[in-house]
């Protein structure tokens, strides 16, 4: 593992420390648990449901997968400190990075790293109960890596191999049973949860990146990736400064991505 990486796992650490010694001094005015306030909107109302046992699982169902957060003072003052990071350092790589690098090669670099994310893809597929699409995504990962000339083409789809959602840990465990885990921002990777932080530990050993030797050549490509998440998040910057409470709109926002992201994984057949 090399120094970046022991970083990140020692922020997460130290993050889920300090909320648990915030964890009484910061809560939600909202009773817990309690979802989301768009899941709530988007979910059937309990009083008026008609007794149907199937709308009563599914109700059941999107109770489970609200994101709670009583660390909330907490997760604020690390998603200001994030704020200012990436005002100060990784938007303006992003801009840079955007203005600079023609569209064809962004398209081919975003193909790059999401080859690199299939082990960890396929793996999760397999604890997932769908061997079928961790063997397509295993196809996928050769063909593209030779073919492709290591991921920057993406020859697997004209050969019928469809692309499947991505997988991680985090959804293994929320299909497993870990529903409704506590929100919490970490420093310098953002919102999470509980759940979702914890399984970085499994997954990060999956990552081609993290098994280069070399710490320049992992650390750059690890820069680069993050730069070029956030390039492609550039479009949602004006939503966020015309935000009443930047927070909660991050926040709801994550949470709503992260539930369909489970469900995708339960309803990828």
């Amino acid at each position: 593992m090399n120094a970046l990486q022991k970083l990140v796992l020692i922020a997460i650490v130290l993050a889920s420390t300090a909320c648990a010694s915030h964890s009484g001094k910061h809560q939600v005015a909202l009773p817990v648990p309690e979802t989301s306030s768009v899941a709530n909107a988007m979910s059937p109302d309990p009083e008026a449901a008609d007794g149907d046992p199937a709308d009563l699982d599914a109700e059941a169902a999107d109770e489970h997968d609200g994101v709670r957060d009583p660390w909330e003072g907490f997760n604020r003052k690390i998603h200001g400190f994030n704020n200012a990071a990436d005002t100060l350092v990784l938007r303006p790589l992003a801009v840079g990075y955007n203005t600079i690098t023609p569209a064809p090669v962004q398209a081919g670099v975003s193909r790059f790293f999401a080859n690199l994310r299939i082990p960890a893809t396929a793996v999760n597929q397999a604890l997932q109960g769908r061997p079928g699409h961790a063997a397509q995504s295993i196809g996928r990962l050769v063909v593209n890596t030779t073919v492709g000339i290591g991921g920057l083409f993406d020859p697997a789809s004209s050969f019928g191999m469809v692309r499947r959602h991505d997988e991680d840990l985090g959804q293994t465990l929320a299909i497993w049973g870990w529903r409704g885990s506590r929100f919490l921002v970490v420093p310098l990777l953002g919102p999470r949860t509980l759940r979702d932080a914890v399984a970085i530990a499994g997954d990060e050993p999956l990552s081609p990146i993290g098994q280069i030797q070399d710490n320049g050549t992992s650390n750059g490509l690890l820069l680069l990736q993050t730069v070029v998440g956030r390039a492609q998040m550039l479009p949602l910057d004006k939503f966020r400064r015309d935000a009443f409470d930047d927070y909660l709109l991050v926040r709801e926002a994550w949470v709503q991505r992260r539930i369909h992201q489970i469900r995708q994984g339960v309803d990828d057949e």
